[in-house]
């Protein structure tokens, strides 16, 4: 490591492999590569503990980072095709314009955000329900307002740290990690189907 969606679906806890030629990918399909960046990148976050910003990293194909950089052969040695870049932080607020505002350079080959949410387990996903027809009207943002402040006072809610990740040259899918707080010991939720819409997010940051 170099420095410079609250509902999860019932993924099925298997190691990302990869597909035979042909072979269609499933909805939570992960390309193995990029699963192993995100992992990389989450047990990173988690050595700063809880209540941290979100935070992004660049993806550099290390193949290309060490011909470029021939002194970091030591610093890398042992890493994975991709090496994470940690970003700076991300400026509070809204995160959607955050990411509207990004433009990677060509030699990035992907990307990693990380963020702590609130997750709420099946019988209260009525909350996210009952807002989806009210945030079709003019007032969106007081009622994602409303969602976040119903979910940060459910009994059951539950906070946990996402790690989602994209590559430049994929149309589709991604690859996420969600650790329970608390759980750390416990295998984490694994996935591309976890977050499809911040996956969506990260993809458009790689677009002209």
């Amino acid at each position: 490591m170099t420095s410079s969606d609250s509902q999860p679906s019932p993924t099925p806890e298997i190691e990302p492999a990869a597909l035979a030629p042909g072979t269609p990918a499933p909805y939570w399909w992960e390309d193995p590569e990029l699963a192993a960046a995100v992992a990389e990148v989450e047990e990173f976050v988690a050595t700063a503990g809880w209540d941290v910003a979100p935070q992004m990293f660049a993806l550099v194909r290390t193949a290309e980072l060490l011909a470029a950089q021939p002194g970091l052969g030591e610093t890398l040695t042992g890493s994975g095709v991709f090496t994470p870049i940690a970003q700076d932080v991300l400026p509070v607020g809204d995160l959607s314009d955050s990411l509207s505002q990004i433009a990677w350079p060509a030699e990035v080959a992907g990307c990693v955000l990380v963020q702590e949410i609130v997750v709420l387990p099946p019988p209260a996903a009525d909350l996210s329900a009952r807002n989806e027809d009210s945030n079709r009207s003019d007032h969106v943002d007081n009622d994602v307002e409303i969602t976040a402040a119903q979910a940060a006072a459910h009994p059951d809610r539950a906070e946990a740290r996402l790690a989602a990740g994209v590559l430049r040259d994929a149309q589709s899918g991604g690859a996420c990690l969600l650790r329970v707080r608390g759980k750390e010991d416990a295998t984490p939720l694994r996935g591309a189907d976890l977050a499809p819409n911040l996956l969506r997010a990260l993809r458009a940051t790689f677009q002209d």
